[in-house]
């Protein structure tokens, strides 16, 4: 699977390569990422790392989760997520251990994955990317979702129906986005193009 860390989003900007071309890029900070737990596949069952992110007060966490810190005599972290290791990525790492942006290079390819920014309620035209009704000739049905389906049989609406509801505040990955720059000093990942989520969104970023 690879190494990965835990970022934040901090927006988006644009920078030029080598050539002089203008390369949109989003910025992720991922400056205080900590190792929590290393687990093995003889006590585990399989070997992965925990990472922990932001720093967080004691009194916000539960009593579990204190515990937790404590027995890895790391810091409180506010946002923990595991890496899978599959070919001995992480068998250099002990709790403890910071992780930064230099886990990556640059040119690698990146799997981006966090939850997209909630729209709220939604029609379908806005949800689904549906086309409305005629707007002239005595229609009266514009923005409508269109036929539910037969009413004898099924008597119901089938599944899958492009119908209103809650738009956005979904877990959505990137699958393949190209690492632009690394900088340490700082703490910042820039990879080429939008990643899911608002600013100040956590994002999950691991080896492609």
């Amino acid at each position: 699977m690879g190494k990965g860390i835990i970022g934040k989003k901090v927006g988006m900007t644009q920078i030029f390569d080598d050539e002089g071309r203008i390369v949109p890029v989003t910025v992720i900070e991922a400056n205080s990422c900590v190792v929590v737990q290393v687990k093995t596949e003889s006590n585990d069952g399989y070997d992965a790392v925990q990472l922990g992110f932001g720093e967080v007060e004691a009194k916000a966490l539960n009593r579990p989760k204190l515990g937790h810190f404590e027995n890895a005599g790391v810091t409180p972290r506010k946002y923990l997520a595991e890496f899978r290791s599959r070919n001995g990525d992480w068998s250099d790492v002990e709790v403890g251990d910071p992780v930064g942006p230099d886990v990556f290079e640059v040119g690698q390819r990146v799997k981006v994955r966090g939850v997209s920014r909630g729209k709220g309620f939604a029609g379908s035209i806005k949800r689904h990317n549906t086309s409305r009704g005629p707007m002239t000739h005595g229609s009266r049905y514009h923005r409508g979702p269109g036929s539910r389906g037969a009413s004898s049989f099924p008597s119901r609406v089938v599944r899958g129906r492009k119908l209103p509801g809650r738009m956005g505040g979904k877990q959505v990955t990137v699958p393949s986005a190209e690492v632009v720059r690394v900088d340490t000093d700082r703490g910042l990942i820039l990879v080429r193009g939008p990643v899911p989520g608002p600013r100040g969104g956590i994002l999950k970023v691991e080896s492609s």
